[in-house]
């Protein structure tokens, strides 16, 4: 398993978070029953995907051993596994959390954390 995981969400989201200590998903996340998370290697085509042209996102990574007992790995995009975490989303796990910048075209530029991890930028 990947030792961070990432969560696209908005400012008002964080915020409300921020408050509670949890994170509890978005509109996509309830309807679904549960929240849909990334690995390092699947945030950007999740951003692409999904949120193109949608400002004002904050990307969240979280430590997965700390919420590994509700997460379960499953079939999504393409058959890829990806992380979803069935209950909330405690804010203790967060390990960081950073803006992601829209550029012209409606795509975003990810954090400099996660562009060297994926060797981008090196």
């Amino acid at each position: 398993m990947s030792d961070t995981l990432y969560k696209i969400t908005d400012v008002g989201a964080l915020a409300k978070a921020e408050e509670s200590g949890l994170l509890e998903g978005s509109a996509d996340d309830l309807r679904d029953g549960y929240i849909h998370l990334s690995t390092r290697t699947q945030v950007a085509g999740t951003l692409d995907k999904h949120f193109v042209g949608e400002d004002n996102l904050m990307l969240l990574a979280f430590d997965a051993d700390s919420i590994a007992g509700d997460l379960r790995w499953e079939a999504s995009r393409g058959g890829e596994d990806f992380p979803h975490l069935y209950g909330t989303l405690p804010l203790s796990a967060l390990k960081w959390s950073e803006p992601l910048p829209i550029r012209a075209d409606g795509k975003h530029i990810l954090p400099a954390a996660v562009l060297t991890k994926m060797g981008v930028g090196q």
